[in-house]
């Protein structure tokens, strides 16, 4: 198989990515994201529908009549039972009565309703700390991994890359304005996982050639080492995606944010593994050298 001279091409991409990330900075900072219900506040409803033929995309069509801003209908329990929360609260101005005769009028089918609560923004705003705090752990824990299991220039590679992916597949939710909910974050979690994956392969090639290739300069070893990699990523890369293709189209609604979420961080952390987290070696000037002996020699 020929060789393929990746490494021609990385300060092109290197300058796309540079913008592409401001770009998204600037979504994020200017528009922001789109936050669903679990990190606006809102209603919550429990109920159960005696109706075994009702399908979950009827329930949520006809809450989707009542407009009562965002929705969110998911199973619960038994095959029978539906979380449902939608945007507005329950207040004087539409009261607990009111919210029940209208789903019973558009659903037409006997309810029960199991719990109704409203969801208070402090509540929320926890949610939202949360998931950020969990994002920002795992990237720390990512890098603190590679630190320790190379040098610190393959680590600074591994996290740059990981912030590439992560900050480009929330730009993207921003520009279409994508409801961002729970699931988002773990798919972002979960591409923070593939990304360090994909790089980590291609890092371990790099350190065994630095060993067998000592003479080699690291702008070709890298290439090499990503050339020889290549069949495992693309297979890999494929498969996955593949399988998220699946889950996006027939999924359903409530699977399409993270399927789609998903679907950018594989696709970017493939990218990013080739044209962000090798160039940062390069750049380096990444050698036997500089790199301890016995950490290749391990």
């Amino acid at each position: 198989m020929k060789e393929i001279n990746f490494n021609k091409f990385y300060k092109l991409f290197n300058i796309v990515s540079i913008l592409l990330i401001l770009v998204s900075l600037l979504f994020l900072i200017f528009k922001g994201l789109n936050y669903g219900i679990d990190f606006k506040g809102g209603t919550l409803i429990e109920l159960r529908i005696n109706n075994k033929n009702v399908q979950i995309s009827d329930i949520r069509a006809s809450i989707n009549k009542l407009k009562l801003g965002d929705v969110s209908v998911k199973q619960f329990g038994n095959p029978t039972d539906y979380l449902i929360k939608f945007e507005k609260k329950l207040d004087k101005s539409y009261p607990l009565e009111e919210i029940k005769k209208d789903i019973k009028k558009v659903l037409s089918d006997e309810l029960d309703f199991r719990r109704i609560e409203n969801v208070g923004p402090k509540v929320s705003s926890e949610l939202l700390k949360s998931s950020l705090i969990a994002i920002s752990l795992s990237l720390a824990a990512m890098l603190i991994y590679v630190w320790i299991r190379f040098e610190w220039q393959f680590s600074l590679g591994a996290i740059l890359a990981l912030f590439h992916d992560v900050i480009l597949t929330l730009g993207i939710f921003s520009l279409f304005s994508i409801e961002v909910n729970l699931s988002i974050v773990a798919a972002v979690l979960t591409i923070v996982g593939y990304s360090m994956n994909d790089t980590v392969v291609i890092y371990d090639r790099v350190r065994e050639n630095l060993k067998k290739l000592p003479d080699i300069k690291i702008f070709q070893l890298t290439n090499i080492s990503i050339n020889e990699t290549l069949s495992r990523t693309i297979i890999t890369s494929v498969t996955t995606l593949l399988a998220l293709f699946s889950i996006f189209i027939f999924g359903g609604e409530i699977l399409k944010g993270f399927s789609l979420a998903m679907i950018f961080g594989v696709i970017f952390g493939t990218y990013s593994s080739i044209y962000i987290a090798n160039p940062i070696l390069v750049y380096l000037r990444v050698s036997l050298k500089t790199v301890s002996k016995d950490e290749v020699d391990n």
